[in-house]
């Protein structure tokens, strides 16, 4: 009965503010039955549990999964056009969540998880003594007033979207049981961890790295991660507890403030997932994990160094449609383009992509390589470790304590027959003069270089030891590159430089009139960011006969740069600039990559 009330409440509501048409309307109600019955057998099947009975869904699934244009003006009916108008009639705000800026403290412990299931709210801030809770049905408030009764809160409401309530409801509710059940069952344990302890008892019993609280908590977070587009995850512990935190599009943002307690376990059964060895706490360590989220597989490459109060943990997330691109979704350029299909279509060589940990280096050469790879060429990768794996390329990751090095498998796999070859870094000058070698003896070589610049990757080489005739001899070209965030397509508004940023970037005001510069106002799907996504920036250099001879006279990077930029380099401030004027970042990003000139 209060199902059958409230739905004809929603439905009066649609259609008195002109969302719904009379037809429309006509046709919801008489076709109810059978869009429930239809939601009902999709959701039996995928949904997870508790999401399976016939309440559990509502009239705004329906009208939703039913396809209807708003009355009017053609725009889809979505849970959230609907949700707004619903809260526009009881003059309530409307508020799209962010996870990220939630504190699970306030979301999991003022009410409890089965009281927010079935008065679908959720608790999302509290200020002085006033409580800030989202609902997603406004037309019950028994569930506010009792909060407000036992609780002693002012209460604030606001409308939010159901999907999102039960989705934070979900992670962090559960979440958070995870940990607190585990946290009791090691609240008589220490601190192993933390060197400022003098005093390590041997007879401390660890959890178990099985431990179905551990397993979920881990599970969780992983799933949270995939969630909110994050690249990283960070697992850090500090004197008095361990900070989880994600980078989303090369930002860092705090997470979750877990017990201290609970760490040594969350960090075994991270442990246990990419095959280390659980035991290992004094020494970094390195593995990986798969998995697989709606449909497709994801790797993660883990990584462990120890640190002042334990284990920081590390787990970079590898989406294989991000890190396998086509080279024409990268970000270069028209001429940048064709320089690099130039320099990888060459039948030897060696071609370095350099840049800072984070750039976007991998996906490059990952890219370049999943082009390169084709059904007559034999391709080998020798990483450390590797990256992800993909059945078209040979891979191997490298194993220094047992001899398997970068200059060691570079030696051993020329007597594999190898058409192209890609090393994952040049770090000495064994592994510089063993890939020079393989390049010398007609294969090509991709490989990255930790350098400021394109021109500066010459003077690395020289630095390690590397002949300026060898260089000449092999090096076909460099890439140097950063990434960018992106504005936010869904609130991007159009933006007039001052003087002061022109002569910041080195353009004219007349030059960024006839650009489209933009800037994210902030909305729901950026977090409020004004950013979403990432792309690259580039410098790319062949290797001309002018830069060979600089190169044999070992010139300054500063030398090598010009003669570059003369025979048509962009370098990689020129080349967000470009990015600025074609609407795709914006000058905040182009300062905190490039710096200021």
């Amino acid at each position: 009965m209060m199902i059958k009330k409230t739905t004809d409440s929603i439905l009066n509501i649609l259609s008195s503010t002109g969302l719904l048409s009379d037809e429309q309307l006509s046709e919801v109600q008489s076709k109810e039955g059978l869009f429930r019955a239809r939601l009902l057998n999709s959701m039996s099947k995928n949904s997870p549990a508790g999401m399976k009975r016939e309440s559990d869904i509502s009239i705004i699934d329906i009208i939703e999964s039913m396809d209807l244009k708003a009355n009017g003006n053609g725009t889809q009916i979505t849970e959230e056009l609907m949700m707004k108008h619903i809260a526009r009639h009881f003059e309530i705000p409307f508020l799209k969540i962010d996870p990220l800026k939630l504190d699970s403290d306030v979301v999991t412990k003022i009410i409890s998880r089965p009281y927010a299931i079935r008065h679908q709210l959720v608790p999302i801030n509290v200020s002085g003594n006033t409580l800030t809770i989202a609902t997603s049905n406004p037309f019950q408030r028994e569930g506010l007033d009792r909060i407000r009764q036992s609780k002693g809160y002012d209460i604030k409401l606001v409308v939010s979207l159901r999907s999102d309530i039960m989705k934070i409801i979900t992670e962090f509710y559960g979440f958070q049981f995870s940990i607190t059940a585990a946290q009791d069952e090691l609240s008589l344990q220490n601190d192993l961890g933390n060197l400022e302890q003098y005093v390590k008892l041997k007879s401390i019993q660890e959890l178990a790295a099985n431990d179905e609280h551990i397993i979920n908590a881990v599970e969780y977070l992983l799933h949270y991660a995939y969630s909110q587009r994050a690249s990283d995850i960070h697992v850090e512990p500090k004197r008095e507890h361990c900070l989880v935190r994600f980078r989303i599009d090369g930002v860092l943002h705090n997470i979750h403030k877990m017990p201290k307690a609970v760490f040594p376990a969350i960090a075994s059964r991270i442990k246990t997932l990419s095959r280390m060895d659980i035991a290992e706490k004094r020494r970094p360590q390195d593995g990986r994990i798969k998995t697989v989220q709606d449909g497709k597989e994801i790797e993660l490459r883990v990584s462990t160094l120890p640190v002042a109060f334990g284990e920081k943990i590390v787990m970079r997330i590898f989406d294989p449609g991000i890190l396998m691109q086509g080279i024409d979704d990268l970000g270069f350029t028209t001429r940048e383009l064709d320089s690099f299909r130039s320099m990888i279509s060459q039948p030897y060589g060696l071609i370095l992509v350099t840049g800072p940990t984070g750039s976007g280096k991998t996906t490059t050469l990952y890219s370049a390589l999943k082009t390169l790879s084709t059904a007559d060429v034999n391709l080998t990768t020798i990483e450390d470790p590797v990256e992800m794996v993909y059945e078209a390329f040979n891979q191997i990751t490298i194993q220094p304590q047992i001899g398997i090095t970068f200059a060691s498998c570079l030696r051993t796999i020329l007597r594999q027959d190898p058409d192209i070859i890609m090393v994952g870094e040049i770090r000495d000058i064994e592994t510089a003069e063993n890939a020079i070698q393989a390049a010398l003896t007609g294969h090509l070589v991709l490989s990255t270089l930790h350098t400021n610049d394109a021109a500066s990757t010459v003077t690395r080489l020289l630095d390690l030891g590397v002949q300026p005739f060898l260089i000449n001899s092999i090096l076909t070209g460099v890439v140097a590159q950063r990434l960018v965030r992106k504005v936010c397509k869904h609130c991007s508004q159009l933006y007039d430089l001052s003087e002061e940023e022109c002569g910041l970037l080195g353009i004219s005001p007349e030059e960024a009139g006839k650009g489209e510069v933009v800037i994210g106002a902030g909305c729901p799907q950026c977090r409020g960011t004004g950013y979403m996504g990432r792309t690259g920036i580039f410098e790319v250099i062949e290797v001309s006969d002018k830069i060979k001879k600089a190169v044999e006279s070992q010139a300054t990077p500063d030398k090598i740069k010009s003669i570059a930029i003369h025979e048509g380099l962009t370098t990689l401030r020129e080349s967000a600039v470009d990015k600025l004027l074609k609407g795709i970042t914006t000058v905040e990003e182009i300062v905190r990559v490039t710096g200021i000139l």
